[in-house]
């Protein structure tokens, strides 16, 4: 085989951002990539963009399959790797082996160790640390110094879509009373598994101060803002690498990186600190970044690229063998619909 292939593997539709900027970079390096989707996804391929079945992976031959979910079919051949979709919110399965992977590459210095632990005890997986692919584009975008807060200020409200994590109904009408008066501009988004009802409640508020933006890929309502306003989404981290501010509603894991409320009636005094950027929490957020992920160059794709061939080269495995995974092997069979042989004669 002449070209390196490469399986991008995906089972939600956002794994098309995460995942993109790593074709661009093997399609550089002369290699072949191609996708499979077992969710949503595959219907906003575009042309020049290759989607496989089952069978046509099996046959394909790819040297490794990447994902950013948790699982990975056993069954198609390559070495298996997750490069994540996103990062850790304090929610409690960001760290969560399941033992499908060989490989995990990490966003930055936080991430590794934790996952460098684990694996320093299971054995059956690596640790390269590498950045994350999604942010190759967003990072050569925001190159240079910070802008200066617009004016009128803008504000990107999101949500994650948990009712027991999410702030969106609770600051609701908070919303729509500081979004009637022009003093700032807001762009509401949230997670696509959004209650319907609850992103219904919010395009209703829609007016010359505020819209609600329905991107796929959050990071290009980045550039258009001024600050955040949250809860416990970890789109609010790959805000922070944008070096602006981030006001979170009973965030589960709040630090000095942000400015955190307990009660509605806070909201308000807290975005005005937020645009003011102080310098203490500009600091902050600035030493977080370098924590979570201090790659500012946009080749993260690269170093992922890198770290597979530098597996394959010492040999493509692992000190221990992975474990059996009987029930999730099946139940991804189930999934897939896929009833035949794991090797491939």
């Amino acid at each position: 085989m002449s070209q390196k292939r490469y399986l991008l593997y995906g089972s939600e539709r956002y794994a098309l951002a995460i995942l993109r900027p790593l074709q661009d970079a093997i399609r550089h390096r002369g290699g072949e990539a191609a996708w499979f989707f077992d969710g949503p996804g595959a219907e906003d391929l575009v042309a020049g963009e290759r989607l496989l079945d089952v069978a046509g992976v099996r046959s394909w031959r790819p040297i490794a399959v990447v994902t950013s979910s948790n699982a990975v079919p056993h069954f198609f051949p390559g070495v298996k790797v997750e490069t994540f979709h996103g990062f850790d919110a304090g929610k409690p399965r960001h760290i969560y082996i399941r033992g499908f992977f060989d490989l995990y590459c990490t966003t930055g210095p936080r991430d590794t160790a934790a996952f460098g632990a684990i694996a320093e005890k299971l054995g059956h997986f690596s640790v390269a640390e590498t950045g994350w692919p999604k942010l190759d584009p967003f990072m050569r975008e925001i190159a240079g110094p910070l802008p200066p807060v617009r004016e009128p200020p803008v504000i990107l409200f999101h949500s994650t879509f948990s009712p027991s994590w999410s702030a969106a109904e609770t600051l609701h009408d908070e919303v729509r009373r500081l979004s009637r008066d022009g003093r700032w501009r807001w762009i509401v988004t949230f997670h696509p598994k959004m209650n319907p009802a609850t992103v219904a409640r919010f395009k209703a508020l829609q007016n010359e101060h505020l819209r609600f933006a329905e991107n796929d890929n959050i990071l290009e309502l980045f550039p258009q803002v001024d600050m955040m306003c949250s809860d416990t989404s970890s789109a609010l981290n790959e805000f922070l690498l944008s070096g602006k501010p981030v006001v979170t509603f009973r965030n589960r894991r709040p630090g000095p990186q942000l400015i955190d409320i307990h009660e509605v009636g806070e909201f308000e005094p807290a975005i005005a600190r937020a645009l003011s950027r102080p310098p203490e929490l500009m600091q902050a957020i600035r030493e977080y970044g370098e924590a979570i992920h201090p790659y500012r160059d946009g080749a993260s794709s690269e170093r992922v690229l890198d770290a597979i061939d530098a597996f394959i080269a010492a040999g493509a495995r692992n000190r221990r063998p992975k474990p059996l995974n009987l029930w999730r092997k099946l139940k991804i069979r189930r999934r897939i619909g896929y009833w035949g042989p794991a090797r491939i004669r």
